[in-house]
């Protein structure tokens, strides 16, 4: 069974260097990252896309992909090494392999006639058409399409007219064949273009699905043109109102009849065109980065019935979103777009389904990394903040609670090799590059401060930020040095090499101790307290060049490395030797990471795409991760988590994996009460080959430290505080907090983050109208950095939604009339009074007679204002009108609005009673979404936010998050108490195995009643009758006895 379990995925973005990157069948979309492709599909239950699959065998960067139209279940993808793939997604498995495809294929279609048929072209052609299936397998070349005279960018069937389709070229120019007419080569350039030798590119090209001829194409800088491919004409250029602006991506729209969207290339501008028209008739910016892909759904989300509405879920879309809100139509733009989903894909990674009926983000994932991803470290203050740094030229922050992106370095670094935080609550990140030298990124200023450029343009492979010494830094270079700064720039020490250093790591017990490894194969350690610069120790035994070292947190003088050769060696400083050698990696050996509690646990990662753990007492790999598609380079941990580690791979995608299961008997041992020796030891009784894991590090001292000091409430302190050590993010915290609640903990001593998670029914209004407060006031984001803060309007929105949501109607419609949205708060305004509605109506009055406007009369007739509509009329020297109106009022048409009495009262019992179960309702349907999507966690936060411990256990239970159930079930006492036995139950069971049956029986001895679930217990040890009677003994059982 494995013991290493995924439990976050960070995707990567889509890649913005090849064309046919994005693709839609029915129910599912695909984009491709550099070397995976992600498949999401309509969960038709909860009416959203979901992530299916990741399919990742290209070894190098994925070139085009294309859906089989005939079998929406087949998909072909090709690669930069000559090789094409058809998959099977729903088997999510490859059905065929063509190895080498004479060229990298630049774009890729399924012939429209063959479900066995993929085509593909590079360059200038040929067009080869490979059946992969059938009777006659095997790879063909199209008889016409060679021979061409530039450069190809894509090629489209058409979709029902055999056997005919269109090149596009980068001259511009398009290639059009079809059986049974002459082939008609690099024609319908823009007539711009003629004569010339400037290139244009195609950047799209999609043929009209209702004409066999009609085709619509766009030039990078020339625009869009609707060409007839008969009569080699165009029809239609299309303007576009600014000359800055130039198509990226377009699409026809399926439910509307010549209706297309197009992305723009600069900035993310959708514009929604009709063939009929030669200018756009809406745009839409929904990005500041400019498109790269688009794709219509042609199966739309299907609209729920009120009855059955799933739950309002924010997480899809990353906090700190550039994406920004739609507008609100004008009387003069008024028509509707039909429903249609867009898959939208940017030239910054981002992917996101764009709902174009609603004008609003079904799902938005932005800030992806689009390449290989070399680093990654928490932040040492914060262990909910991943820091990644990719060969995209760009180092992102994510929160990995939310599995979101939150920040990420200004411009483009070029490679990004190596990054590392600086101590403490510095808040700055130091990042290495392939050629730009290091520098320093000030993540709250949101820009570089410093640049190191000693190593010139030779590449640096490691950074590392003592975090002993905060004003020393290490980097280490091709160019065969090591170098040791101050921040400022002053250099200390530089560490001359005989070959180019590829890792460094600061001693975690001596600041004044470095180690690095190096490509002629050793290991060296330096002391930087002498003036020399000659290594104190070289460790010589790897049979490649060594990558990365690190020493033990825990124990002093223990160092590892890895190493090319497929190695990990273990070596000891003080003894000058290699203590173990840990065989079993394919490959080299890349990332690498002590555990920071357990002494012997060891983490590696290979190019062989495998993360291994070791138990370094005696060479054992306790468990192998396949889950990453490619190598495998960083590992990191953080010391206050320390069993949830993170890895980056160069299938550009972080994974976040639980290491709990690894040592699990230690948080049972803190549940049944053991004594402290069983949970907490030294390193030389946890070094003991076979002995149980113990825990040595920082974060527990500190609990035990913290436990000494309670005199009250001692059980649930420890049940929480060693808890949320174990798990992983995702709700754990947020679940204590609901447990705390219920409890009765004073709120004052709720974290600041509880209100940012799910709360408990009772605070809800009072922390959302604070939050709401809060927008209000807040003009500019206090986390300023490479992402754009919301703007003031978009704060006051977001205060705005969450006023009426809460019932503050009267505070929504004052904040909707300072956003100048005055009918939506008109619209309302009688949910607070009439008398209210009246006044509202006469301020907007007031402000449109101030401005001159003839829209204020309406709303003086409706509120009976007569006096003051006779003198606006009068003013402006219109009689007649003025005349009008008071004849109106004098015969009784026009009146003043009666305002009924409203009741108000509170607490009618029946109201209370359906709106209690209203809540409870709403509370089981998110718990059940969050449950189906994998966070069990939150799902039991969801039923503890109503008191619910029953359904909260079960979430828990049905989760098989058995360890935290009996933790939190314990703490909550009689309540839970019937589920906290049946989950204890269930862990005894677990732990019938011959190292932990004792377990078992502590576990078993804290049920009431436990007598007879004893006893078969009992029955079941594999040992002796003497063992077995013993074990009665033990347990206060009455002993055993064989039956004569």
């Amino acid at each position: 069974m494995a013991k290493v379990k995924q439990v976050g995925l960070l995707a990567a973005g889509c890649q913005p260097w090849n064309k046919d990157v994005c693709a839609a069948s029915g129910d599912r979309f695909a984009y491709c990252a550099t070397l995976a492709i992600y498949i999401y599909q309509l969960d038709q239950q909860y009416n959203e896309y979901k992530l299916r699959s990741i399919m990742s065998e290209h070894k190098k960067t994925i070139t085009a992909i294309s859906w089989c139209s005939d079998n929406p279940d087949l998909f072909a993808s090709a690669s930069a090494d000559n090789l094409l793939i058809v998959w099977n997604v729903a088997e999510q498995k490859s059905v065929a392999r063509l190895d080498n495809t004479k060229g990298i294929p630049t774009s890729v279609s399924w012939c429209w006639n063959s479900a066995d048929g993929v085509a593909f072209v590079s360059q200038r052609g040929p067009l080869y058409i490979w059946v992969y299936g059938g009777p006659d397998p095997g790879l063909t070349v199209h008889k016409e399409a060679h021979s061409f005279l530039s450069d190809i960018c894509l090629f489209r069937w058409h979709p029902t007219k055999k056997g005919k389709l269109v090149f596009g070229h980068t001259d511009g120019s398009l290639s059009i064949f079809q059986p049974g007419s002459k082939s008609q080569k690099h024609v319908l350039r823009p007539e711009s273009l003629e004569g010339t030798d400037e290139e244009d590119p195609v950047s799209a090209l999609e043929w009209d699905p209702l004409s066999t001829d009609y085709l619509l194409v766009s030039n990078l800088h020339n625009g869009i043109r609707l060409v007839d491919s008969e009569a080699l004409n165009c029809i239609t250029s299309f303007c576009f109102p600014s000359a800055a602006a130039s198509v990226q991506c377009l699409a026809w729209v399926p439910s509307a009849p010549g209706m297309f969207i197009t992305g723009d290339s600069q900035v993310g501008v959708l514009r929604v065109w009709n063939v009929s028209r030669s200018t756009p008739l809406d745009s839409f910016k929904l990005k500041k980065t400019g498109f790269h892909a688009l794709h219509v759904l042609n199966s739309p989300l299907a609209k729920k019935a009120p009855s059955s509405c799933s739950p309002s879920k924010s997480q899809h879309t990353s906090s700190t979103s550039e994406a920004v809100p739609p507008p609100t139509l004008s009387q003069t733009r008024s028509f509707s777009l039909p429903p249609g989903h867009a898959v939208c894909c940017f030239m910054d990674g981002g992917v996101g389904l764009y709902d174009m009926g609603a004008k609003k983000w079904d799902f938005l994932r932005d800030l992806g990394h689009v390449e290989t991803i070399f680093d990654c470290k928490f932040k040492p203050d914060d262990p909910n903040l991943l820091a990644t740094a990719s060969f995209d030229g760009t180092i992102k922050i994510w929160d990995t609670n939310t599995l979101t992106a939150v920040n990420t370095s200004p411009g483009n670094e070029g490679v990004v090799y190596s990054l590392s935080w600086a101590p403490g609550d510095l808040n700055c990140i130091a990042g290495a590059t392939s050629r730009n030298g290091a520098f320093i990124w000030d993540v709250r200023k949101g820009k570089i401060i410093t640049r190191f450029n000693e190593h010139g343009k030779n590449g640096i492979f490691c950074i590392s930020w003592s975090h002993k010494d905060s004003k020393r830094i290490a980097t280490c270079s091709g160019d065969g040095f090591c170098i040791i700064r101050t921040i400022d720039g002053k250099i200390l020490h530089k560490y001359k090499h005989p070959a180019a250093v590829f890792g460094c790591d600061w001693s975690q017990n001596n600041k004044d101790m470095i180690a690095t490894g190096c490509e002629d194969k050793n290991v060296r350690v330096y002391y930087l307290a002498t003036s020399s610069d000659q290594p104190l120790k070289v460790f010589t035994g790897h049979l490649a060049k060594v990558f990365h070292v690190r020493w033990s947190p825990l124990r002093e003088g223990i160092l590892c490395s890895g190493s090319d050769d497929g190695t990990v060696r273990i070596w000891d400083y003080t003894q000058d030797a290699c203590i173990n050698v840990l065989s079993g990696h394919t490959a080299p050996v890349r990332g690498l990471m002590w555990n920071t509690e357990v002494p012997y646990l060891l983490i590696s990662g290979s190019w062989d795409y495998t993360i291994r753990v070791w138990d370094t007492r005696d060479g054992t790999c306790l468990d192998t991760a396949y889950d990453h598609g490619a190598d495998v380079y960083g590992l990191t941990c953080h010391q206050s988590r320390p069993f949830t580690m993170a890895s980056c791979s160069r299938d550009s995608t972080v994974r976040l994996w639980s290491l709990t299961p690894l040592i699990s008997p230690l948080l049972l041992n803190i549940l049944t009460d053991q004594p402290w020796e069983k949970i907490i030891g030294n390193t030389d009784t946890a070094m003991v080959p076979g002995s149980p894991p113990l825990l040595c590090g920082k974060v527990s001292r500190d609990i035990k430290q913290e436990m000494d000091k309670l005199s009250i409430d001692i059980r649930a302190k420890k049940l929480r505080w060693f808890s949320e050590c174990f798990s992983p993010p995702g709700g754990s915290s947020n679940l204590w907090d609901l447990v705390s609640v219920i409890d009765g903990q004073d709120d004052s001593l709720l974290p600041a983050s509880y209100s940012k998670g799910v709360m408990h029914m009772k605070h809800l209004l009072k922390f959302k109208t604070s939050e709401a407060q809060e927008l209000t006031i807040v003009k500019m984001s206090k986390f300023g950095g490479g992402i754009g803060a919301p703007s003031k309007e978009e704060r006051l929105k977001e205060a705005a939604d969450i006023h009426l949501r809460l019932g503050q109607i009267q505070r929504y419609c004052e904040l909707m009339v300072e956003l100048g949205q005055w009918e939506k708060a008109l619209s309302v305004a009688p949910g607070v009074s009439m008398k209210y509605w009246k006044k509202l109506m006469q301020r907007r009055a007031d402000q449109l007679m101030a401005e001159d406007n003839d829209d204020a009369i309406p709303y003086c007739i409706a509120t009976g204002d007569i006096k003051k509509l006779v003198t606006f009329f009068t003013g402006r020297g219109q009689l007649l009108e003025a005349l009008l109106i008071a004849q109106g009022a004098c015969e009784g048409n026009i009146r003043a609005p009666q305002s009924s009495p409203v009741n108000h009262t509170t607490n009618d019992v029946d109201s209370i009673q359906h709106y209690q179960s209203l809540l409870h309702k709403v509370c089981k349907e998110l718990a059940e979404w969050y449950f189906q999507d994998g966070c069990s966690v939150l799902a039991a936060c969801c039923h503890l936010a109503v008191d619910n411990i029953k359904l909260a256990m079960s979430s828990l239970i049905r989760g098989n998050e058995l360890e935290l159930a009996a933790c939190v079930g314990t703490v909550l006492g009689e309540e839970a108490s019937q589920s906290t036995e049946y989950c204890l139950e269930l862990l005894a069971r677990k732990y019938m195995t011959t190292p932990t049956w004792e377990l078992s029986a502590d576990l078993l001895q804290m049920i009431p009643d436990n007598h007879i679930l004893l006893a078969k217990l009992c029955a079941f040890y594999p040992g002796s009758a003497a063992e077995i009677n013993q074990l009665h003994e033990r347990r206060s059982v009455r002993p055993w006895q064989r039956q004569p």
